[in-house]
Formats: structure tokens, C-alpha cells, sequence
């Protein structure tokens, strides 16, 4: 007996959930680089590789971040809301992160951290390209049009 895929209702909320995690940390990280806490301090404390590449930038990238962060969440509404502009923004967004994973892997040869980033914006990327998913979008693009 194989594995079936989610029906495309439920392929977006799992997307959605993914794009609502990526908005909150991408949040939170700009705001502590923003306004550093001492509870940011704590956060740091789980990646010290990022904080030594990140915090030096600051402000910009935290404002950046919170940009980022708004975006995402806009999708992740848009995507629920089966709106054809937040399905291309999500395909581009898992485009870009699987493109930085892939130059990342050039640098690093990390199998671990780079693959499993590549795995996973593949994953999104063949979810959300399935024809399901896709004529879901266009479909309901219509309706609201």
C-alpha cells in the first residue's frame, strides 16, 4: 500500500503552516536585531554561527527581516484564501530558498544542512506544482476576479 499525497485543500494549509513559521521566526530574529533584548540573547544562544554572521549587520537586516516577515504572513493569508498572487509567491520563495541552499552547498559540501534544505524546497515545490493544487489556485483566481 503507497503513500498517498493530501488532497489539495490540504497540501495549501500544510504549506501555509510551513510559510506562518518561516514568518514568525523571520520576524522575531529582525526585531531582536532591531531591539536587542536581553531575552534575544537567549535566542542567539540556539544558533551562535548566525548571531556572529547576523548581528553585525543589525538594523538593515533586521528591517529587512520584519519586512520579510509581513510578506510571509500576507501569503500565508493569500494561500488560505486560494488567491493566485500568493501561490507564485510561495513557489518563488521555496525557488529561492532551494537556489540558496544549492550555492550554499557549493560553499559548504554540508550534506546535512544543504541537502535537507533542498529536500525540503523540492518538497514544496512539487506540492504546490502538483495540477491539483495548481487548478485549485486558478479556480478560485477566477471566482474572485
Amino acid at each position: 500500500m503507497g503513500a498517498r499525497l493530501p488532497t489539495a485543500t490540504n497540501a495549501i494549509k500544510i504549506v501555509a503552516a510551513f510559510l506562518f513559521a518561516a514568518a514568525a521566526i523571520s520576524f522575531v530574529v529582525g526585531v531582536s536585531l532591531l531591539y536587542p533584548f536581553p531575552w534575544s540573547d537567549s535566542l542567539w544562544q540556539l544558533n551562535p554561527a548566525a548571531a556572529s554572521g547576523l548581528r553585525p549587520i543589525g538594523k538593515p537586516l533586521g528591517a529587512g527581516l520584519m519586512l520579510l516577515g509581513v510578506a510571509l504572513a500576507a501569503a500565508v493569508i493569500g494561500l488560505l484564501r486560494h488567491r493566485l498572487w500568493a501561490w507564485y509567491f510561495a513557489v518563488i520563495v521555496f525557488a529561492m530558498n532551494g537556489a540558496g541552499d544549492i550555492v550554499s552547498f557549493s560553499f559548504t559540501r554540508d550534506w546535512l544542512h544543504s541537502g535537507s534544505g533542498i529536500a525540503v524546497a523540492g518538497v514544496f515545490l512539487f506540492v504546490l506544482t502538483r495540477p491539483s493544487v495548481r487548478r485549485n489556485f486558478r479556480r478560485q483566481s477566477a471566482r474572485s476576479a
